[in-house]
């Protein structure tokens, strides 16, 4: 059972259902989620995992966020990293300033107990996104940022990382390189196969480990239940 921190606020309520429901159909998909990446990495343990999509609008954030949680719940000690230098939302799903983070940290080249912090609910920390920087992509291809993540790594049994959209702009490309795998985020009502499948060969071209879909948003609808929606698990690819 997840346990929250005394005197530690609270994730905002924007579909945080592992939280808020952790009995609910939603919940038992994320955490399904969680023993595929596992399995995916018997032989090598996956301690990474970046989170994208094609295009915006996909649900990718809040998919990491739940991720993150349902880490935790497992016990395992957990960071979720937002690597969205660009439109950073990290910090309003869990209601925390971003006046340091990532970007201060790749800047200022500080340690990253700095910049770490500590959500309400047990072990998961969080490091947000921190102020947008001029030169995002040029800081994610730096060495600090190599430094940076062979530090989380380190420090964490799992990190969990949101990146832009692959397809517009180059950062998810290069932030794929320091995550033992990547999973792709689409969103079932607007999906587009052009778009998924751009999406995989840029991450491809990459060098990125490709270890499942998420097929977000889909519904289902129980004999005598009203329609609700949820993450479909994890697929090969």
């Amino acid at each position: 059972m997840l346990k929250k921190k005394k005197n530690s606020g609270t994730a905002a309520s924007r579909n945080m259902v592992v939280a808020e429901k952790p009995h609910a159909t939603a919940s038992e998909q994320f955490r399904t989620i969680r023993t595929n990446i596992m399995y995916a990495g018997v032989d090598d343990p996956i301690r990474s995992v970046l989170f994208t999509s094609a295009t915006s609008g996909a649900g990718k954030s809040t998919v990491a966020a739940n991720m993150a949680i349902a880490y935790a719940q497992a016990g395992i000690k957990t960071l979720l990293l937002d690597g969205d230098l660009r439109r950073p939302t990290t910090h309003y799903t869990f209601e925390v300033p971003n006046r340091k983070g990532l970007s201060a940290a790749l800047i200022k080249d500080v340690p990253v107990e700095d910049e770490v912090m500590h959500t309400a609910f047990e072990g998961l920390d969080l490091i947000t996104s921190g102020p947008i920087p001029p030169n995002p992509a040029e800081l994610l291809a730096s060495r600090s940022m190599e430094r940076f993540m062979q530090s989380v790594i380190i420090q964490y049994e799992m990190v969990l990382i949101d990146s832009p959209p692959i397809l517009s702009v180059t950062d998810a490309q290069l932030l794929c390189r320091h995550a033992d795998g990547v999973i792709l985020v689409t969103d079932v009502e607007n999906n587009n196969r052009d778009e998924l499948i751009e999406a995989k060969t840029l991450l491809d071209k990459s060098g990125a480990n490709i270890i499942g879909v998420v097929l977000n948003n889909r519904e289902v609808r129980p004999s005598g239940a009203e329609g609700y929606y949820y993450p479909e698990a994890v697929t090969d690819s």
